[in-house]
């Protein structure tokens, strides 16, 4: 069994560091971006609300941390059906400079049995990024509740060519969850398809919350998948906890996404 201070590190470099806040101000993200590099470490991805991309890979690039990407999320937080918004909002992100863009699935319609509409966002959105910016959708689990539609939703994005199939956008009431969790990463499994990742965000504060997903993607994916390229935890209340394990801050009361 791995030691906490294996896992912190791991966990750091599996980690978008997160701030969709809606008072995030340019003095923010960038403090943000200083918290990307932890000694010889750093973070797979910082997200961002779409306005701060620019400001996020400038100061990433100013402080030799040009190998972290910069991760920003479209049709958020709402998870709407509006194709032209999700296009629009998608090709704008990408011409400011996102490497990876993180897409809230239309659940709402989804729970209705709109499956075209759900498949019909995700295709608009997978196009725009092409074959060179990653696509993580967010399924919204917490909203959507019961195993089957996790499951449905799961495989719909697979099938839609998802790189990464995420938990939630961390602003309802339930979001990532271990019993979510499972359901996806054995969705994952099932398909066959191991290219594709998995992002659990919102409510990952502690490094033995950490522990528990990558103890259970190991046992379903196997150790070797966990990696960046497959893994992600989307938080940054995260990090702080993480830094207490390994000794470099202090334990605080753990907030945020």
């Amino acid at each position: 069994m791995a030691s906490n201070k294996n896992i912190a590190w791991l966990a750091i470099e599996l980690m978008d560091l997160t701030s969709l806040s809606e008072s995030d101000t340019d003095d923010r993200i960038v403090q943000l971006c200083e918290n990307a590099k932890v000694k010889d470490h750093s973070v797979a991805a910082v997200c961002v609300y779409p306005q701060f991309i620019a400001t996020a890979r400038n100061h990433l690039n100013s402080i030799d941390a040009k190998k972290v990407k910069v991760a920003t999320v479209v049709n958020f937080p709402d998870g709407s059906s509006d194709l032209e918004r999700v296009n629009k909002e998608t090709l704008l992100a990408l011409e400011d400079g996102a490497d990876e863009i993180d897409l809230v699935f239309p659940y709402q319609d989804f729970i209705q049995s709109n499956h075209p509409i759900a498949q019909q966002v995700i295709s608009v959105c997978r196009v725009a990024c092409g074959s060179r910016h990653k696509l993580k959708v967010i399924l919204e689990t917490g909203e959507l509740k019961e195993p089957g539609l996790i499951e449905a939703a799961t495989q719909l994005a697979i099938d839609g060519g998802a790189d990464f199939i995420k938990t939630s956008t961390g602003k309802v009431a339930v979001n990532a969850t271990l019993e979510a969790a499972e359901i996806i990463l054995n969705c994952i499994k099932k398909s066959g398809k191991s290219y594709v990742g998995f992002k659990a965000a919102g409510g990952i504060r502690t490094t033995q919350d950490a522990k528990a997903y990558l103890d259970m993607a190991a046992r379903i994916m196997g150790e070797y998948w966990i990696t960046p390229q497959h893994f992600r935890f989307g938080a940054s209340g995260l990090l702080d906890d993480l830094k207490y394990t390994l000794g470099l801050g202090e334990q605080s009361e753990q907030k945020g996404y």
